[in-house]
């Protein structure tokens, strides 16, 4: 392996820690969701190392927040509003700070694709 890929697994195994450290604030502060920086920290496990892809899989957060989300695609209506509008809100702290149109119609249409993700491809749980 050369010292590019090495590097590369590196950042990813950082940024891992960081999502999953993330994900564990969110277990605690209701309102920083936590399904999605597990998922991120695992897509990143997996691309970092494989030994830590296993570890995580194995741990009760990964089995209680992310892997019925992997399997049936779906989640509570609760977890679907606690993710978009915690995504709404810094997306909409973005758009105040920046003074670039260009950059407002983007943050505009990522959250209109945010709630047409949420809302169509993603099933709710009753």
């Amino acid at each position: 392996m050369n010292t590019i890929q090495t590097i590369k697994k590196a950042v990813y195994l950082v940024v891992g820690f960081i999502f999953l450290g993330l994900g564990v604030v969110g277990i605690i502060l209701p309102l920083l969701p936590t399904t999605p920086f597990l998922l991120l920290a695992s897509v990143c496990f997996i691309r970092g190392s494989e030994k830590f892809d296993i570890w995580f899989k194995g741990t009760s957060l990964y089995k209680n927040h992310v892997e019925e989300f992997i399997k049936t695609r779906s989640m509570t209506l609760k977890r679907k509003l606690i993710i978009t509008l915690f995504a709404t809100s810094v997306i909409a702290a973005s758009f105040v700070l920046v003074d670039y149109l260009g950059v407002r119609i983007l943050l505009v249409m990522l959250v209109l694709y945010i709630y047409y993700y949420f809302t169509y491809k993603i099933k709710t749980i009753r």
